[in-house]
């Protein structure tokens, strides 16, 4: 009798648990798609080249198991510097850089097409909102000491 309880004491316990598992491995298997990197303070002196503009930029993954259209979608700073998207899709597990200055959009690679700098070299906020406005990611910095801040 006594082994009889403790042997469905451990199934009802290992059944517990597995409920407990199940929505954390769910929500695993769906990923995001999310800011992933800000790199705010180019190298060298910000003089506005555009390879310095273009040193400046910010990464978004997307790492659910299907490609994401990106079109409309919007990457605003603290000041609504407002870079959209135009007809993009950013396939399953990759990563878009999206650059301040100007370029030619590539599969990893969009262009901002600005003169000067977006991101404060001190601090600021991403904030990736999709093409009807709803916030997906934000990802905020408040520092001199790095150059970079993984999201």
């Amino acid at each position: 009798m006594i082994r009889t309880r403790s042997i469905a004491a451990a199934a009802v316990a290992a059944s517990l648990t597995g409920l407990v598992l199940l929505p954390s491995q769910a929500q695993a298997a769906t990923g995001s798609v999310h800011l992933y990197k800000i790199y705010y303070d180019s190298p060298g002196s910000d003089r506005g080249s555009n390879v310095s503009l273009n040193a400046e930029f910010v990464q978004i993954r997307n790492t659910t198991t299907r490609a994401v259209s990106l079109k409309g979608w919007t990457l605003v700073d603290a000041s609504n510097h407002k870079y959209v998207f135009g007809t993009y899709t950013l396939a399953s597990g990759k990563t878009v850089t999206v650059r301040t200055g100007k370029g030619t959009n590539t599969a990893t690679n969009r262009y901002q097409g600005r003169a000067w700098y977006v991101w404060n070299n001190d601090k600021d906020t991403a904030t990736l909102k999709t093409s009807t406005g709803i916030r997906v990611d934000t990802c905020s910095y408040n520092s001199t000491r790095v150059d970079y801040r993984m999201c």
